[in-house]
Formats: structure tokens, C-alpha cells, sequence
């Protein structure tokens, strides 16, 4: 009978929903309406969808990884310039939950803090990258004081302008505020910051609802007065964020004050009246979109990835946890829903966010967003600081991004283990104005070198040619003194990148077009000392494959056609494009899984692919791929297999990556295009 009820309030629930999104309301009563209906009827909305198990592997399958291991695109600390003036401040949320206090103690344990959550967070489905954890900063105690001015320090580098501490205020009680005293008596660390008042309950599901609050908000005119001349110091502090000369102050949910124009209205005159003057109050659009001007504010702060509703994706996950009962969404239509919103005729200061997983927090019931990446994220702070901002008035060019360090929420800037200071650099390159492209292709030639006898081969052809290029050779170490020899031979100038005997030729080229997509390069040319042992007719095959894409001017004619069309994304040499269906051989298990760690549009199986490996790519077409920042632990130890590896299965996946990417396919060279008649590969 219960399961009975359940389903009949969730089929009420649809309609309802159906219904409210047809109403005339504004954004704000929208809002408002939703949150009201949620609190007191949060049981009534259906369950997300569940995702899969491979029921051909007859069990959940767990890919054995370490969670400290760095990913292809990790990045290093590095110092570099930024431009002046900025063209807008970023601001990073910064939560001070990272050290033990008498509160947490008594909630959670003897020694408790944020890390906790963070370490025992465990993957719940193929690609979930969990847990996160921390690199140069370590994990961090913010009882240290160095710990902040080192934080203060990385921010500024990359281009944060300040920090907005939550703060916790419960009718003058105060927790986690001892690392902002400690702040505001450092005077040597110069990053201006604001304050957010996080005026929610403290809830032990860590989401503010009034389900098992462990300390509550009493909101009141008497609180109200107490709470702003609590955070009085902080206002008058030098370091203060101004807007206008005004330091500014943040609200996380004004409607859960009683009266948020009263409340505004209190601190003004308080300020007045005790000589911090005017401040300039903002509020959080977390839960509700209401005109700040309506409520006595003068601004609202955009607060990703909360109000936004990308596509759910749960059902399309291979499950590790079989009782995982979260929510999978695609952050890559959040970004690009947010990033093309137009401002309001309020001030609104836009918000991004570089990822959020809170499985940390609510194990086996996280609300996750894949396909988070730092090149992604970067493209979203460019749109937003060099076109949504592009007429803002210079004092209303403010960015927040949430967040600095919030670790159970997977959303952080934090350099980490997986990818390092990736999302800092993306977050500093972001602030360069864009450069305009160029009309003038000049390719990259990549070449994976094992067989020497076939690398001089290789170079002999290259330089016939006579294509104008960046060379770049990868090789094993123990290949390294013969490639410089075979370079000097040939009398060509080119950049040796040395990588373990690992992933065949396909491992080595996503790290080098890793690098090469950070340098701004734009076509490659892919080739490799191609030598297919198992097959008598192997030579034939490489040498057909270069004459297509190399030789007799076919080069020239590929750079040309990849001038002519920006939306051409990859040439395979003609004969050798084949559909993915017919060629898959014992790839599709692999492929299924890495359709949903890419979270692909495109079928993998309804798709062509370049047979051999080598082709002619654009590497934008590639994002989709490289965004993943793959783990070099899913290849296999060389054992000289013929099929079935992660090598085997990205090579018939790349057709799908670039069509996902919106780019387009097609072949190089003379010749047939006859699948059915292929000759180095067999049908199944």
C-alpha cells in the first residue's frame, strides 16, 4: 500500500509539474512556489532513474584505479603573466569547514572536518571520479595561518581577485569563523574578500532543509542588528571587496527572512550610523531569482549549478554501486545553458562553476555533473568575462565562481591529484582577451615511432613532400638515441617527446594532443612506424595509408580542404574510412562503456572510423576525447595483442567523438571507398 501511494503522489507530482511550467509567473514566484511545495512535499518527487549493470559480464564490473593518479592534461604549477587591467574580478566562494571545531566534534566525531567526507567517498559508476583529493596544498588544516596566505598567494597568480567566505551566523552563535579572524588580524595577506551569510539551517543531509537540523536560524529585527554589527570588522577591513566604495555584503536565501527589505534596510542605517558608510548588498541565486531591487538589494550573484536543469543522464551509467540512487547531469549543457543566458535589466554578477559531485557528502545518493573538464570550464569563464560582460558597467564587472574548495561538492580550483593546477591555468588563460583565428593552416605532423626501420622510411617521405609543418616524434626511451639519429639522417628538425611502451600509438598521441591543444595548434597529421606483424600484407597497408595522406600532393590538399572548412574535423586516407558496425571485432563491451564516460551523442557502432590509425584531424574535433582526461592505467601492459585493448576501441571511437563535436568526416586521396572489400581488416 505505501508503494501504492508513493506512486500515485509521484504520477500527481508530473502533472503538477506539467501544469506549473505552462503558468504565467515570473522567475521569482516561480522560485518561490517551488522551494514551498519541495519543503512540504519533497517526498512526492519521483525518484531519479537508475543506471545499468552489464548483464553480459554477469556482474558489476570495477576498473581498479588509484584515486591519486594523475590523469592525461595534468598540470603543473606554473608562473605567468596576467593582463592589465583585469577585465573583470573573480570571485571564489572559499568554505572554512577545514578544521576541527567543539560543534563538529560533538555532530561527527572526535577530529572532524571536511576531509573526511572528501577520502571516504568511493566511484559509483564507471568514470566517476571519486575521491578527489588534494595536491599541492595538501590536506590542509585552516588553524595553520600559513595555509591561507599560501591559498591568497595561488589565487592571485592565476588571477582570483577575492575570495566570499561563507559565513555562519545562528542568533550570535558563530562556527568556523576562527580561520576569517585569523584572516582579518593577518594583515600581510592582500586578497580582498567578502562575506556570504550562509542563513540556512545546519541540516545533517548537509542541504539547509529543516530535516534533522543541528542548529537553527532565528531571524529576527533584534538579529538582524546583532549580526551586522558582529561582522562589523570585516566591512571596515582595508582588504574589504568594494563595489562603488561600498564593501559589500552577501545573503545566500533572502526569503528566508521574514522580511528582506526590512532586514536591508537595518543594515544600511546601522552602517551609517557607525562609520562604514554605504555597502552594497547582494544575494545568492541559489534557490530563488527574485529583482534584488524588490527586496531592498542592490544585486543578485548567479549561483551554478543550482537553478539550471541540464539532462539527466543515470540511465545510460555502468553501475559500480548496484544501490546507487543518485542523479547523473551533464555539466557541458549547464555551462553552455548559463554561459548564453542574457543579463537582466537588474544587476546580476554571472556565476560558473569548474564541476560539482556532492557524493562526498551523501554516499550513494550524490547529485553528480560529468563531463566537467578544465578547457570546458575555461570556455565558460572566457564567455562570461569577454562577451556576457562585454557592456557591463566597469563597476559591475564581477565574476563568482563557486568554488575555491568546496571538496565534497567536487566543485574546487584547488590544485588536485588528478589534474593538478589545470583548472587554475584554464581559470588565468580565461582572462586573456580571444584571439581571433587564422585563416593560414599550418599542421603538426605526429609520429609514433617503435619500428626504426620504418621511422627513416618515414622522415624519407615526410621531407618529399615538402609539407611545411611543426614535426613532433614519440617514442619509448629506449628508441630515444636512434629517432635523434634517423632525425639527423633525414635532416629534419623536430621535437622528440619520450613516453613508457604503453597504449600502442594511440596513448602517446592523446598526451601529446593534450600539450598541443594548450599551444593553441589546430590540424594534425597522425602517422606511425606502422609495421601489423600478424599480417603478411602490413607494409602494403602502412605504405598505401601515407601515399593517401602524404604523398602525391594529397598533403597539400588535405591542409587546404581543412583551411576551406571549419567544419571538417577529419580526413582518413581513402579506402580506409570503414563503418565502426562492421568492423567492431571484440570492441564492443569497450566502446559501450566509453560512450558513457564520454557521455557521446553519437553511437560509436553508427559511426565510421579511420582503419590504421593514421589520418589527418582537426584536434578541436577531438575535445569530447581529450576533455575526459582519460587515466593512462585503462591501457593494457603490451602483450602484443591484435583486438580487444583501450587502443583498439578509442581507434574505432574517434568517428563518433568528432560527429558528437559537430564536425564532419571524410577521405583523402584516389582511389575506392568499398568497405566490402577491405583488405586488412576482417568483417564482424
Amino acid at each position: 500500500m505505501t508503494t501504492l501511494k508513493a506512486r500515485l503522489r509521484q504520477a500527481v507530482f508530473v502533472a503538477l509539474r506539467a501544469g506549473f511550467r505552462a503558468l504565467p509567473l515570473s522567475d521569482g514566484q516561480r522560485d518561490r512556489l517551488r522551494a514551498r511545495f519541495l519543503r512540504d512535499h519533497g517526498d512526492w518527487v519521483p525518484p531519479p532513474p537508475r543506471g545499468r549493470i552489464d548483464a553480459a559480464a554477469g556482474q558489476v564490473h570495477r576498473p581498479v584505479l588509484r584515486a591519486d593518479e594523475a590523469a592525461i592534461g595534468y598540470v603543473s604549477h606554473r608562473v605567468d603573466t596576467l593582463p592589465a587591467p583585469l577585465p573583470a574580478t573573480l570571485v571564489a566562494f572559499y568554505l572554512p569547514q577545514f578544521h576541527p571545531f567543539t560543534e563538529n566534534d560533538a555532530w561527527w566525531g572526535k577530529g572532524f572536518t571536511e576531509w573526511r567526507n572528501v577520502t571516504r567517498a568511493l566511484p559509483q559508476f564507471e568514470g566517476h571520479i571519486q575521491p578527489r583529493l588534494p595536491a599541492d596544498l595538501g590536506f590542509y588544516d585552516l588553524r595553520n595561518p600559513q595555509v591561507m596566505r599560501d591559498q591568497a598567494q595561488l589565487a592571485r597568480e592565476y588571477g582570483v581577485g577575492a575570495f566570499c567566505f561563507y559565513y555562519y551566523w545562528f542568533s550570535g552563535t558563530t562556527l568556523m569563523e576562527a580561520p576569517l579572524r585569523q584572516w582579518l588580524a593577518d594583515d600581510s595577506i592582500d586578497l580582498p574578500f567578502c562575506l556570504c551569510w550562509a542563513n540556512e539551517n545546519w541540516a545533517r543531509r548537509w542541504d539547509g532543509r529543516d530535516e534533522d537540523i543541528l542548529i537553527g536560524q532565528q531571524h529576527s529585527a533584534e538579529d538582524d542588528l546583532a549580526f551586522i554589527a558582529h561582522v562589523a570588522d570585516y566591512l571596515r577591513d582595508r582588504r574589504a571587496l568594494k563595489v562603488d566604495g561600498k564593501p559589500m555584503l552577501l545573503v545566500y536565501r533572502p526569503h528566508l527572512l521574514p522580511d528582506a527589505r526590512a532586514t536591508a534596510q537595518r543594515w544600511r542605517q546601522w552602517c551609517l550610523d557607525n562609520g562604514i558608510g554605504e555597502i552594497h548588498l547582494a544575494y545568492v541565486q541559489g534557490f530563488e531569482r527574485p529583482d534584488p531591487r524588490d527586496i531592498g538589494f542592490d544585486a543578485a550573484v548567479e549561483f551554478p549549478p543550482n537553478m539550471s536543469n541540464p539532462r539527466a543522464l543515470t540511465a545510460d551509467q555502468f553501475l559500480i554501486n548496484p544501490e546507487f540512487h543518485g542523479d547523473v547531469r551533464d555539466w557541458r549543457e549547464l555551462a553552455a545553458e548559463i554561459a548564453a543566458r542574457p543579463l537582466p535589466s537588474y544587476t546580476l554578477y554571472p556565476g560558473v562553476n569548474p564541476g560539482w559531485d556532492n557524493e562526498a557528502r551523501r554516499s550513494g545518493k550524490g547529485r553528480v555533473y560529468l563531463h566537467a573538464s578544465p578547457r570546458g570550464y575555461g570556455d565558460w569563464l572566457s564567455t562570461t568575462v569577454h562577451t556576457r560582460l562585454a557592456a557591463a558597467p566597469a563597476n559591475q564587472r564581477l565574476v563568482f565562481i563557486n568554488a575555491w574548495n568546496e571538496w565534497a561538492e567536487g566543485a574546487v580550483l584547488e590544485p588536485d591529484a588528478r589534474l593538478g593546477h589545470a583548472y587554475l591555468e584554464a581559470t588565468r588563460k580565461a582572462l586573456q582577451a580571444p584571439t581571433a583565428g587564422t585563416a593560414a593552416v599550418r599542421p603538426c605532423v605526429v609520429i609514433h615511432a617503435w619500428h626504426m626501420p620504418e621511422l627513416a622510411t618515414l622522415l624519407d617521405q615526410l621531407k618529399t613532400s615538402t609539407l611545411a609543418c611543426r614535426l613532433v616524434i614519440t617514442t619509448a626511451p629506449e628508441h630515444r638515441t636512434a629517432v635523434d639519429a634517423a632525425l639527423r639522417q633525414a635532416e629534419l628538425r623536430g621535437e622528440v617527446l619520450v613516453y613508457p611502451n604503453h597504449g600502442r600509438d594511440i596513448l602517446p598521441f592523446l598526451q601529446v594532443a593534450e600539450l598541443l591543444v594548450g599551444q593553441g595548434e589546430d590540424v594534425v597529421l597522425k602517422l606511425h612506424t606502422k609495421r601489423s606483424t600478424h599480417m603478411q600484407q602490413g607494409a602494403q597497408w602502412r605504405d598505401e595509408m601515407l601515399r593517401q595522406l602524404l604523398l602525391d600532393g594529397h598533403a597539400a590538399q588535405a591542409v587546404e580542404a581543412f583551411g576551406h572548412d571549419p567544419s571538417l574535423g577529419l580526413l582518413a586516407p581513402r579506402g580506409h574510412l570503414l563503418p565502426v558496425r562492421d568492423f567492431i571485432g571484440a570492441n564492443a563491451p569497450a566502446l559501450a562503456r566509453l560512450q558513457a564516460r564520454l557521455g557521446l551523442s553519437v553511437a560509436p557502432l553508427d559511426a565510421p572510423f579511420s582503419a590504421g590509425s593514421m589520418f589527418w584531424v582537426r584536434l578541436a574535433a577531438l575535445r569530447p576525447l581529450l576533455d575526459a582526461h582519460l587515466y593512462r592505467s585503462m591501457f593494457e601492459p603490451e602483450q602484443a595483442q591484435i583486438d580487444g585493448t583501450a587502443a583498439h576501441a578509442i581507434e574505432r571511437l574517434l568517428g563518433a567523438v568528432c560527429m558528437h563535436a559537430g564536425f564532419t568526416l571524410d577521405s583523402l586521396g584516389k582511389g575506392e571507398s568499398d568497405a566490402g572489400r577491405y583488405a586488412y581488416a576482417k568483417r564482424g
